[in-house]
């Protein structure tokens, strides 16, 4: 199986040894996206901005590969804090309206930048 990496300037690029995309035969796997604009640099204030911003992300390294949200078979959720749970919830339905995918949200100490949320994915390409 061949491995392709996924880049796209439509959502930030890696600040370290990794691609914020790989393409594995009928997959795509997203690093882990927290809420940076890809323009600017700069990250919103809100879980729920910060939650938009991240999502927008892998958005954009999906399609970038070749799929889309609706493709999506797995998330991993990353909180600062779990008390944010309900509003990123809110934000994330927005994203995934029907057949959602399997998802996992954990709390973790911090993340990057002290990003309030960091969200990665698994899609299918069709």
């Amino acid at each position: 199986m061949e491995k392709t990496v996924v880049k796209t300037n439509k959502a930030p690029a890696a600040i370290g040894p990794y691609s914020a995309g790989i393409r594995a035969g009928n997959f795509v796997f997203t690093a882990g996206q927290i809420p940076l604009d890809p323009e600017t640099g700069a990250m919103a204030e809100t879980i729920e901005e910060q939650t938009r911003q991240s999502l927008s992300n892998v958005k954009a390294i999906l399609e970038a590969a070749g799929t889309d949200l609706a493709h999506v078979v797995k998330t991993t959720v990353f909180l600062q804090s779990m008390g944010d749970f309900a509003a990123m919830n809110g934000v994330y339905a927005e994203f995934f309206t029907e057949n959602c995918p399997a998802r996992s949200a954990v709390e973790v100490a911090c993340l990057p930048k002290n990003a309030k949320v960091e969200i990665e994915a698994i899609a299918l390409i069709d």
